[in-house]
């Protein structure tokens, strides 16, 4: 059996990897091919084309990037019919994504969608593309299935791999370090506006060791641009050990946000986008916060900071605030991992028994 794999970042690339080898503990005769990053690679997968090379965020970086993205599209369709996969497994990266699965539907490809785009937040429409277009939807959040159910599409839940992962960490997030953890993001346009905000507060805790969780799709150097002679610490691809040693966090938001409140870190969400990108989020997003953790909440857990909010003064004080109401975050954070009906068994694992059952 051939699968192909399609995601387009960082944390969609670390997803995808855990199933595939989910899957070939389960079998011996299941190959794969696909786009992705290190961790598919390193798992095994034929990659053709690098995560490094295929996101773009926001609306101004794909529209400056439109040839870009109109190439890649044609080479995935190009390099799918050329492979001639049973399955197509798709996760997340939904504007890339739900093109291809329209073109693999019609050439009778099963598809398979993991982390569908978030249609309860914004653009509903995408709902009957979906419908029409994935055989089946695995959704990782469990109350996206009763939102399916309004809609009469059948999604399944087999619970959340960021979970997972925390889980295998043993949790001492009362450490002496006193660390604070800078969570810039994976795409360059992010870390562009948002880590310099971040580090404009280092001064200002003199007591704290300041730590950028880094990512490897970037240079040390490109790093070290930002630093300007501030005493500040880089580490790559250890989020989760900075974070099981960190005081507090500051986090773009994204998936880091949920991750972090697993590991029971007090954070301050930040964000910072093109003004166009914005303006055009606030017409669609349909949420009150943009924060994975309060949006599951439905309460502001942790502080966000967005936009032109996004300044030293507001940093500061939100620090200290997620420093001294530490457990009152925590405790929201434990309700927030109820949420999530775990169990023994590993969410990968879940998946994999369903996607070879389903086939």
């Amino acid at each position: 059996m051939k699968i192909y794999i399609v995601t387009g970042e960082k944390s969609g690339d670390l997803h995808a990897s855990k199933i595939v080898a989910s899957l070939k503990r389960k079998s011996k005769n299941i190959f794969f091919r696909g786009w992705g990053g290190d961790n598919l690679k390193e798992s095994g997968v034929d990659i053709v084309k690098h995560i490094s090379e295929t996101s773009f965020m926001g609306f101004t970086s794909v529209i400056k990037n439109i040839f870009s993205i109109i190439k890649n599209i044609r080479f995935c369709k190009k390099d799918i019919l050329s492979y001639h996969p049973d399955v197509l497994l798709l996760v997340d990266y939904p504007g890339f994504n739900l093109k291809i699965a329209k073109f693999a539907k019609k050439r009778g490809i099963k598809v398979f969608y993991y982390i569908p785009p978030k249609v309860w937040a914004w653009n509903t429409n995408r709902i009957n593309i979906l419908k029409k277009y994935v055989d089946h939807i695995i959704v990782s959040f469990p109350f996206e299935v009763d939102f399916y159910k309004k809609y009469n599409i059948e999604v399944n839940y087999f619970g959340n791999l960021i979970l997972d992962e925390v889980n295998k960490i043993k949790e001492s997030n009362n450490s002496s370090d006193s660390v604070i953890a800078l969570l810039p993001g994976s795409r360059k346009q992010e870390i562009d506006l948002i880590l310099p905000k971040m580090l404009s507060v280092v001064s200002a805790f003199p007591n704290y060791n300041f730590t950028i969780g880094a990512t490897k799709l970037f240079s040390e150097k490109y790093y070290e641009s930002f630093l300007k002679n501030k005493d500040v610490n880089i580490v790559y691809d250890e989020t989760y050990a900075l974070l099981n040693r960190a005081e507090v966090a500051l986090v773009t938001s994204g998936t880091a946000t949920l991750e972090t409140a697993f590991l029971n870190v007090p954070q301050v969400v930040c964000y910072k986008t093109n003004p166009i990108t914005y303006f055009l989020a606030k017409l669609f997003i349909k949420t009150s916060f943009i924060s994975l953790v309060n949006i599951l909440m439905k309460k502001e857990v942790v502080n966000e900071i967005i936009q032109e909010d996004l300044n030293k003064f507001n940093l500061i004080d939100a620090i200290n605030h997620a420093i001294n109401n530490k457990k009152l975050i925590q405790d929201d954070y434990h309700k927030l991992r109820e949420l999530f009906n775990s169990n023994n068994q590993l969410s990968s694992d879940r998946i994999a028994d369903f996607v070879i059952k389903s086939i």
